[in-house]
């Protein structure tokens, strides 16, 4: 007896089943105006394929007066749920006749249906089947994977891409088209198989890219163009490792965009490299690691020394305590209460649309310290800001061993931009400076909502003896 040949029988009169229009007993709306169509389907069907439908028809039971059960899916397009569909009532799907956008869009209402056994057959299709198309469009891939827990296997084939051949990501079509988020991991890879001259070289690529009215030659830049340049690649440049170029890498490839380049950072690179007679030679590893610990030693401020600056530094780079710094990070002194004011207005006047800055307080009476880290620009238009890379922390006992790091975990609330507040953290992890009208008074206070955890050992208030807040450069 042939079992498949039943199996198959079987598949075709689920299928007929779904085309049937007489014993249907539920809709489904989906797509959003002024593209909705809808569908005629069958709740005991749905309740049983789909964890997700099931949780929504347990709330929506048949009605007794004979009208419809009507579902709504307005993320999904139609013609993904038609493939979707077919899924669920036959239990297969002939993936080479679908183009590969289609199988991503069918990947992702899978998810959004909760049907893991597709999830899972999807990615390995694409990985094995797809590979030249996924490195071509790599920032579709890259962005869908990541935004989404259930695609580990799309994670790991980006993160192994990342790492073992960027070269693929850089000769990508969308290469142009990659987050300067996504650019950083890239250049941050560990075991990275490409040489820094062309991680540079592909750096200028992108930024040119972000800039098309530039001209092709440097030479032609006007100091405006230079201007441009350098706003799109001033959160990039940090992150190479400008001392593994060779002398005359650095004189034919980084000294005609001197312009674009922080003016402490190029004379270091300068004295580095003009001291070489060698032009196929490189700066030692001494000279990099001296020139990195005078710029950490020189850290203006009242309340931590250049070894929480270089913690703080590590954590920026999402390093544990123990690795190597990556990036030699200066901390640009923007604003200090006892010298401009302990106040929000002084605080959002100096430091509004600056970004990467640590927040550093001294809480009075205390050792200890608390401080938070803003990738992105402060406002004062009473808004969310929306960041994965915020994360806030405490110090105490008057060293950096006793310390507590809490990252964000909801990244919609990482930062509150209030017009009447100094830094926010959060919903209230680490509020500095919140006005309260009815006593005419500012507070401050740590409770966890939406960091990872509590930097502190009490929810009490308490006052602030000193606050500093630096941009990292």
């Amino acid at each position: 007896m042939d079992d498949n040949k039943f199996l198959s029988k079987l598949t075709q009169n689920l299928l007929e089943i779904l085309n049937d229009e007489e014993y249907y007993d539920i809709t489904i709306e989906v797509g959003n105006d002024p593209y909705v169509k809808i569908f005629r389907a069958h709740m005991v069907i749905l309740y049983y394929r789909s964890p997700y439908l099931q949780r929504i028809l347990s709330t929506n039971k048949k009605k007794n007066d004979g009208t419809l059960v009507n579902i709504k899916l307005p993320n999904i397009s139609p013609e993904t749920f038609q493939i979707i569909l077919r899924y669920i009532y036959g239990g297969r799907l002939s993936l080479n006749e679908y183009d590969t956008l289609d199988l991503i869009n069918v990947l992702v209402a899978a998810s959004e249906l909760s049907l893991q056994e597709l999830i899972t057959e999807l990615q390995f299709y694409l990985i094995k089947n797809k590979a030249n198309w996924m490195e071509q469009n790599f920032n579709l891939i890259y962005q869908t994977s990541f935004e989404n827990d259930s695609f580990l296997e799309l994670q790991k084939y980006c993160t192994n891409l990342i790492s073992k051949e960027p070269n693929k990501i850089f000769d990508s079509v969308d290469f142009s088209t990659i987050p300067e988020k996504l650019l950083v991991t890239i250049i941050q890879s560990d075991n990275r198989q490409i040489s820094e001259i062309q991680i540079w070289e592909n750096v200028l690529k992108w930024g040119l890219a972000q800039n098309p009215e530039l001209p092709s030659d440097s030479t032609n830049y006007s100091k405006n163009d230079f201007k441009s340049l350098k706003n799109t690649l001033q959160g990039i440049i940090p992150f190479i490792k400008f001392y593994n170029l060779t002398s005359k890498e650095f004189l034919d490839k980084v000294l005609p965009y001197e312009k674009i380049f922080p003016k402490n950072l190029y004379k270091d690179l300068l004295r580095a490299f003009l001291s070489l007679s060698d032009p196929y030679s490189k700066p030692s590893d001494k000279s990099e690691c001296s020139m990195a610990k005078e710029s950490k030693k020189t850290i203006d401020s009242k309340i931590i020394t250049y070894q929480h600056a270089e913690l703080i530094s590590k954590w920026i780079d999402k390093l544990e305590i123990t690795d190597k710094l990556i990036s030699s990070y200066e901390f640009k002194l923007l604003f200090r209460a006892s010298r401009d004011g302990y106040s929000g207005d002084k605080f959002h006047e100096i430091c509004n649309d600056q970004p990467r800055t640590i927040t550093i307080v001294k809480v009075k009476g205390s050792s200890e310290i608390l401080g938070g880290y803003n990738p992105i620009e402060w406002k004062s238009n009473n808004t969310r800001g929306t960041t994965e890379d915020s994360f806030i922390f405490s110090f105490n006992n008057d060293g950096i061993e006793n310390y507590i790091l809490s990252r964000v975990i909801n990244k919609m609330k990482a930062i509150y931009n209030s017009s009447v507040y100094g830094p926010c953290f959060g919903d209230g992890d680490l509020i500095i400076w919140r006005y309260r009208f009815s006593q005419n008074t500012p507070i401050c206070y740590s409770t966890k909502v939406a960091y990872e955890k509590s930097i502190r050992g009490t929810g009490d208030l308490f006052g602030v003896e000193e606050c500093e807040v630096f941009q990292i450069v």
